[in-house]
């Protein structure tokens, strides 16, 4: 399989005028296409944001029936499909399909005036879907001849991500050796990390799946049975099942990030208390950044062989109390944090118990 990055995240939301306006003023996405009835696309609407090399699209429903009502009704709002950029959809498509995976849409071109795009679709865990994108070089349009592009005011100053990072999955108990295969086995990613997490209450086991080169990243999770039902099982029970649980976006400035984000209204999880007491002991260098900066922000900080690594996680926005989103800058580092994965579940789990109280 020759997949070179995500090429979209597509949301199914249930207002994506509403979904697109968050997009843009509480993450600072930008609009740059659109497609409804009008254009070719029925029965729901969709917008295209772009920020750096990220695209998210959201789409809602035009009526009370159909594919993208019938997901908002199980789900809430929540990510329908990761798309995967190829050179070749069709070769990718036939391949995964040999390998086992569910068809979901044939290869089909979009060819107009945006240039020529061919998409085919096959089903991933859950309700989630994989599609194979192919642009041409020329293709300049999101889907030719059914999305038409917008015109929008230019974004005050820069973008604050440059990139998806990573994708991170939430899966029912006892499937995740089972992802974990369909994602080698059928797609030909590589598992690069493995993770387990004990709290007080509960816990996760974890694995992450790459694509050569880390282009394309799946960290995928699933509870552990503990002493009362953990953050993951409180997802999947809101979600309605196995879904994605966050979209990191890769920034080049994680302290301005969380400044945007902030005065947007976007609110940052609480790091575990005494997380930063002991941070100088256990990383020793801390890449340029003071201790006091990272703790007035929340941002969390690891190392590995490579560089640094610092993250910080938002609150979910999500009536559901579902999907949430990470910053992430990497200073050469290319692992996850052990520490961080470990204290981003308690800050999750305290979030819970304070929601539930």
């Amino acid at each position: 399989m020759d997949f070179t990055s995500v090429d979209h995240v597509e949301l199914y939301v249930g207002d994506s005028m509403l979904s697109a306006y968050f997009f843009c003023h509480a993450l600072g996405f930008r609009m740059v296409a659109h497609a409804a009835p009008e254009s070719g696309l029925e029965g729901r609407r969709s917008i295209v944001l772009k920020q750096g090399s990220s695209r998210v699209v959201v789409t809602s429903a035009l009526g009370s029936v159909g594919p993208v009502a019938d997901f908002v009704r199980q789900h809430g709002d929540g990510v329908k499909d990761v798309a995967f950029a190829t050179p070749d959809a069709a070769e990718a498509f036939e391949a995964a399909v040999r390998r086992g995976a569910r068809p979901v849409m044939e290869p089909t071109t979009f060819e107009g005036a945006g240039g020529r795009v061919v998409k085919a679709t096959i089903a991933g865990p859950g309700d989630l879907v994989h599609s194979f994108i192919q642009r041409d070089t020329a293709a300049s349009g999101f889907l030719p001849d059914v999305y038409l592009p917008l015109e929008t005011a230019p974004a005050v100053g820069e973008d604050l991500f440059t990139g998806l990072d990573h994708v991170a999955l939430c899966l029912e108990r006892g499937t995740l050796l089972d992802t974990a295969a369909f994602y080698g086995d059928v797609l030909g990613f590589e598992q690069t990390h493995e993770e387990n997490v004990r709290t007080e209450y509960s816990g996760m086991n974890s694995r992450v799946m790459q694509t050569a080169g880390g282009r394309i990243c799946f960290p995928m999770q699933e509870p552990y049975t503990g002493v009362r039902r953990g953050q993951l099982e409180d997802f999947l029970a809101a979600h309605g099942g196995t879904g994605v649980q966050h979209l990191a976006f890769l920034a080049p400035d994680i302290s301005r990030a969380v400044d945007v984000l902030r005065r947007g209204g976007m609110k940052i999880l609480d790091a575990p208390p005494g997380y930063y007491e002991s941070l100088e002991t256990r990383l020793g260098d801390l890449g340029g950044f003071r201790r006091e900066t990272l703790q007035e922000r929340n941002i969390l900080m690891d190392r590995d062989a490579w560089g640094h690594l610092l993250q910080v996680f938002t609150r979910t926005q999500h009536a559901r109390r579902t999907l949430f989103f990470e910053v992430i800058q990497r200073q050469e580092a290319r692992g996850f944090g052990g520490a961080n994965i470990q204290a981003l579940y308690e800050a999750k789990e305290r979030e819970t118990l304070r929601a539930t109280r």
